[in-house]
């Protein structure tokens, strides 16, 4: 049996969890709900306050989706009970973020600004322009944000400018040494 996919998931307070007879998992939040169509593997049932994810078959397949929707779901009881936060941060000279609306504007070096739509399910807050926060209830949705806003000017290797994860550690390089 799946180590992970075994343990129950408890359910918060705030949270409130309903499985359809089509095999559809929705849990709902205070703010907003999310939806997961289980494979045909994988089956859950309420009892109490727990969630339990069962297997159908003793496949390969089926086993390695009995974990992942397993994490699938705990994520989505983190997500709308606390929420999840992805922090960037923009290391250059003149680089800076503001928020616009549902628009995000970044001066990242260019002869342009590099404007960012928000996708729905996302907040964006911008501290001391350097630091934007980007947080939401779904986990894989936060990151992907983070990994696309990162991607307009990753960090370089030499001075290190670009858009970075707080905490990231960037391998710099040795520039150019003195000729003979």
């Amino acid at each position: 049996m799946s180590r992970i996919g075994k343990a129950p998931i408890v359910i918060d307070d705030k949270v409130q969890v309903t499985v359809s007879p089509a095999n559809e998992v929705t849990v709902k939040g205070v703010k907003s709900s999310l939806s997961f169509k289980l494979r045909p593997e994988v089956a859950a049932k309420v009892d109490g306050k727990k969630l339990v994810l069962l297997r159908t078959s003793e496949s390969k397949n089926s086993r390695s989706l009995h974990g992942l929707y397993r994490a699938l779901l705990q994520n989505a009881m983190i997500g709308l009970s606390k929420g999840f936060t992805r922090i960037l941060e923009l290391q250059g000279v003149g680089y800076r973020a503001t928020v616009a609306g549902r628009k995000l504007e970044l001066s990242l070096g260019f002869s342009h600004p590099v404007i960012f739509d928000i996708p729905e399910g996302i907040e964006i807050k911008v501290e001391k322009q350097t630091i934007i926060s980007i947080t939401g209830a779904d986990n894989g949705l936060v990151g992907q944000v983070a990994a696309i806003i990162r991607g307009f000017r990753p960090p370089e290797p030499y001075l290190g400018k670009g858009v970075r994860y707080q905490g990231e550690k960037i391998r710099r390089k040795a520039g150019k040494s003195a000729g003979k």
